[in-house]
Protein backbone atom coordinates (compact mmCIF):
# COMPACT_ATOMS: atom_id res chain seq x y z
CA UNK A 1 0.00 0.00 0.00
CA UNK A 2 1.14 3.51 -0.96
CA UNK A 3 2.04 5.84 2.06
CA UNK A 4 2.11 9.49 2.31
CA UNK A 5 5.21 11.16 1.33
CA UNK A 6 6.89 12.06 4.31
CA UNK A 7 6.21 8.29 5.32
CA UNK A 8 9.26 7.44 2.90
CA UNK A 9 11.62 10.26 3.76
CA UNK A 10 14.82 9.19 6.29
CA UNK A 11 15.34 9.94 9.64
CA UNK A 12 18.16 12.44 10.86
CA UNK A 13 19.20 12.76 14.59
CA UNK A 14 20.06 16.55 15.62
CA UNK A 15 21.48 17.43 18.55
CA UNK A 16 18.60 18.54 20.97
CA UNK A 17 18.71 22.15 21.82
CA UNK A 18 15.85 22.19 23.77
CA UNK A 19 16.00 23.81 27.54
CA UNK A 20 15.52 20.93 29.08
CA UNK A 21 17.90 18.79 27.53
CA UNK A 22 20.80 18.42 29.91
CA UNK A 23 22.94 15.64 28.49
CA UNK A 24 25.26 16.75 26.02
CA UNK A 25 24.58 13.53 24.19
CA UNK A 26 21.03 13.87 23.69
CA UNK A 27 19.16 14.26 20.18
CA UNK A 28 16.53 15.23 18.26
CA UNK A 29 14.77 12.80 16.47
CA UNK A 30 13.64 14.39 12.65
CA UNK A 31 12.79 14.09 9.06
CA UNK A 32 15.66 15.13 6.74
CA UNK A 33 13.34 17.54 4.57
CA UNK A 34 16.66 17.88 2.38
CA UNK A 35 16.47 14.33 1.37
CA UNK A 36 14.30 14.76 -1.81
CA UNK A 37 12.49 12.01 -3.80
CA UNK A 38 13.41 11.51 -6.86
CA UNK A 39 12.75 8.42 -9.59
CA UNK A 40 15.69 7.10 -11.17
CA UNK A 41 16.73 8.10 -14.77
CA UNK A 42 16.79 4.87 -16.23
CA UNK A 43 13.30 4.43 -15.20
CA UNK A 44 11.85 8.19 -15.58
CA UNK A 45 13.15 7.25 -19.01
CA UNK A 46 10.91 4.45 -19.68
CA UNK A 47 8.13 6.10 -21.17
CA UNK A 48 5.79 2.90 -21.07
CA UNK A 49 5.36 3.97 -17.40
CA UNK A 50 3.98 7.06 -17.97
CA UNK A 51 1.47 8.91 -20.20
CA UNK A 52 0.35 11.97 -20.79
CA UNK A 53 -2.63 14.19 -18.80
CA UNK A 54 -4.23 17.75 -18.94
CA UNK A 55 -4.81 19.07 -15.95
CA UNK A 56 -9.18 19.85 -15.79
CA UNK A 57 -10.49 22.70 -14.29
CA UNK A 58 -9.49 23.56 -11.00
CA UNK A 59 -7.96 20.24 -10.21
CA UNK A 60 -4.92 19.94 -7.53
CA UNK A 61 -2.35 17.35 -7.31
CA UNK A 62 -5.08 15.37 -5.45
CA UNK A 63 -7.79 15.66 -6.96
CA UNK A 64 -5.67 14.20 -9.88
CA UNK A 65 -3.74 11.62 -7.51
CA UNK A 66 -7.48 10.32 -6.27
CA UNK A 67 -8.70 10.23 -10.26
CA UNK A 68 -5.83 8.17 -11.32
CA UNK A 69 -4.67 6.24 -7.52
CA UNK A 70 -7.71 6.56 -5.54
CA UNK A 71 -5.67 7.62 -2.92
CA UNK A 72 -5.21 11.53 -2.90
CA UNK A 73 -2.19 11.82 -0.97
CA UNK A 74 -0.50 10.27 -3.35
CA UNK A 75 -0.63 14.41 -4.63
CA UNK A 76 3.62 14.12 -4.12
CA UNK A 77 3.98 11.35 -6.64
CA UNK A 78 2.25 13.58 -9.01
CA UNK A 79 4.62 16.64 -8.59
CA UNK A 80 7.83 14.40 -8.30
CA UNK A 81 6.50 12.61 -11.50
CA UNK A 82 6.95 16.49 -13.02
CA UNK A 83 9.54 17.51 -10.64
CA UNK A 84 7.11 20.12 -9.27
CA UNK A 85 8.71 21.85 -6.42
CA UNK A 86 7.01 25.54 -6.08
CA UNK A 87 3.07 24.44 -6.72
CA UNK A 88 1.78 27.67 -6.78
CA UNK A 89 4.68 28.76 -10.05
CA UNK A 90 4.50 25.60 -11.77
CA UNK A 91 0.95 24.03 -11.36
CA UNK A 92 -2.07 26.08 -12.83
CA UNK A 93 -3.84 28.63 -10.83
CA UNK A 94 -7.78 27.95 -9.83
CA UNK A 95 -9.90 30.70 -11.93
CA UNK A 96 -10.22 32.76 -8.85
CA UNK A 97 -6.44 32.95 -8.22
CA UNK A 98 -5.91 33.41 -11.70
CA UNK A 99 -8.64 36.54 -11.94
CA UNK A 100 -6.79 37.67 -8.38
CA UNK A 101 -3.44 37.44 -9.88
CA UNK A 102 -4.49 39.33 -13.10
CA UNK A 103 -5.85 42.06 -11.21
CA UNK A 104 -3.13 42.48 -9.42
CA UNK A 105 -0.80 42.49 -12.29
CA UNK A 106 -2.90 44.65 -14.25
CA UNK A 107 -5.08 46.83 -12.32
CA UNK A 108 -8.07 46.16 -14.19
CA UNK A 109 -10.41 43.59 -15.42
CA UNK A 110 -10.43 46.63 -18.61
CA UNK A 111 -6.29 46.02 -18.79
CA UNK A 112 -6.53 42.26 -19.36
CA UNK A 113 -7.92 43.02 -23.25
CA UNK A 114 -4.66 45.48 -24.02
CA UNK A 115 -2.08 44.70 -25.70
CA UNK A 116 0.32 42.32 -24.33
CA UNK A 117 2.53 42.00 -27.41
CA UNK A 118 1.98 41.09 -31.01
CA UNK A 119 2.74 38.20 -32.98
CA UNK A 120 3.43 37.12 -36.57
CA UNK A 121 1.27 35.01 -38.67
CA UNK A 122 2.28 32.67 -41.11
CA UNK A 123 2.73 34.06 -44.67
CA UNK A 124 3.33 31.67 -47.62
CA UNK A 125 4.76 32.43 -51.45
CA UNK A 126 2.57 31.53 -54.20
CA UNK A 127 4.38 28.31 -54.08
CA UNK A 128 3.67 27.17 -50.75
CA UNK A 129 6.78 28.08 -49.06
CA UNK A 130 6.64 29.34 -45.84
CA UNK A 131 8.63 33.12 -45.78
CA UNK A 132 7.21 34.08 -42.22
CA UNK A 133 6.86 31.13 -39.13
CA UNK A 134 3.96 32.29 -36.93
CA UNK A 135 4.12 32.91 -33.28
CA UNK A 136 7.47 35.39 -33.12
CA UNK A 137 6.98 38.13 -31.22
CA UNK A 138 7.78 41.30 -33.18
CA UNK A 139 6.30 45.23 -33.06
CA UNK A 140 3.18 46.01 -33.84
CA UNK A 141 4.18 47.97 -37.46
CA UNK A 142 5.96 44.81 -38.43
CA UNK A 143 6.33 44.28 -41.77
CA UNK A 144 7.76 41.67 -44.45
CA UNK A 145 9.32 42.24 -48.11
CA UNK A 146 10.31 39.50 -49.64
CA UNK A 147 10.99 37.83 -53.62
CA UNK A 148 7.83 35.21 -54.42
CA UNK A 149 9.98 33.30 -57.18
CA UNK A 150 6.21 31.58 -57.60
CA UNK A 151 5.12 34.83 -60.47
CA UNK A 152 8.57 36.70 -60.52
CA UNK A 153 7.97 39.71 -58.37
CA UNK A 154 8.54 41.31 -54.90
CA UNK A 155 5.91 41.56 -52.69
CA UNK A 156 5.69 43.82 -49.21
CA UNK A 157 3.32 42.53 -46.75
CA UNK A 158 2.26 44.92 -44.04
CA UNK A 159 -0.71 42.73 -42.84
CA UNK A 160 1.61 40.34 -41.10
CA UNK A 161 1.15 40.39 -37.05
CA UNK A 162 -1.68 39.95 -34.56
CA UNK A 163 -2.33 41.34 -31.12
CA UNK A 164 -1.97 38.76 -27.98
CA UNK A 165 -3.81 40.77 -25.27
CA UNK A 166 -2.68 40.42 -21.57
CA UNK A 167 -5.43 37.93 -21.24
CA UNK A 168 -4.65 35.95 -23.82
CA UNK A 169 -0.67 35.91 -22.91
CA UNK A 170 -1.05 34.65 -19.40
CA UNK A 171 -3.88 32.24 -19.80
CA UNK A 172 -1.52 30.50 -22.97
CA UNK A 173 1.16 30.38 -19.82
CA UNK A 174 -1.20 28.54 -17.87
CA UNK A 175 -2.45 26.28 -20.27
CA UNK A 176 1.21 24.97 -20.93
CA UNK A 177 1.12 24.10 -16.89
CA UNK A 178 -1.76 22.29 -17.61
CA UNK A 179 0.31 19.44 -19.57
CA UNK A 180 1.78 16.94 -17.42
CA UNK A 181 3.12 13.14 -17.08
CA UNK A 182 1.17 10.69 -15.39
CA UNK A 183 2.60 7.19 -13.73
CA UNK A 184 0.61 4.87 -14.83
CA UNK A 185 -1.52 2.83 -12.02
CA UNK A 186 0.15 -0.69 -12.49
CA UNK A 187 3.44 0.67 -12.50
CA UNK A 188 2.95 2.57 -9.23
CA UNK A 189 4.44 0.13 -6.65
CA UNK A 190 7.40 -0.36 -9.01
CA UNK A 191 7.78 3.47 -8.90
CA UNK A 192 7.14 3.93 -5.11
CA UNK A 193 9.96 1.01 -4.26
CA UNK A 194 12.68 3.07 -7.27
CA UNK A 195 11.99 6.01 -5.12
CA UNK A 196 11.90 4.92 -1.81
CA UNK A 197 15.89 2.87 -2.53
CA UNK A 198 17.03 6.44 -3.79
CA UNK A 199 16.20 7.92 -0.61
CA UNK A 200 17.65 5.54 2.21
CA UNK A 201 21.10 6.65 2.88
CA UNK A 202 24.48 4.62 2.11
CA UNK A 203 27.04 3.49 4.65
CA UNK A 204 30.30 4.72 4.68
CA UNK A 205 29.87 7.91 5.98
CA UNK A 206 30.36 9.02 9.91
CA UNK A 207 27.08 9.99 9.82
CA UNK A 208 25.68 6.87 9.21
CA UNK A 209 23.67 5.06 11.57
CA UNK A 210 21.08 2.75 9.46
CA UNK A 211 19.39 2.83 5.64
CA UNK A 212 16.95 5.33 6.96
CA UNK A 213 19.12 7.33 9.76
CA UNK A 214 22.06 9.80 9.97
CA UNK A 215 23.02 11.36 13.10
CA UNK A 216 25.08 15.05 13.13
CA UNK A 217 28.09 15.49 13.82
CA UNK A 218 27.91 16.40 17.68
CA UNK A 219 29.44 20.50 18.07
CA UNK A 220 28.34 20.81 22.31
CA UNK A 221 31.38 18.45 22.40
CA UNK A 222 33.54 20.86 21.06
CA UNK A 223 32.46 23.62 23.09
Amino acid sequence: MALPYFRYVPKFEYVSRLPDSKNIGDYLEVKNLFRRAKISDDLFQNINFFTKYSIVGDERPDNVAYKFYDEPYLDWLVLTVNNIINLEDEWPLSQQSFYNYMVSKYGSETAFNNPHHYETIQIKDSLGNVILKKGLEVSSDYSITYFDSGNSQMVINTNVTVMVTNYEYEDAIQDKKRNIFIAKPQYISQILENMEQGLLYKEGSTEYISDEVMRAANIRLYQ
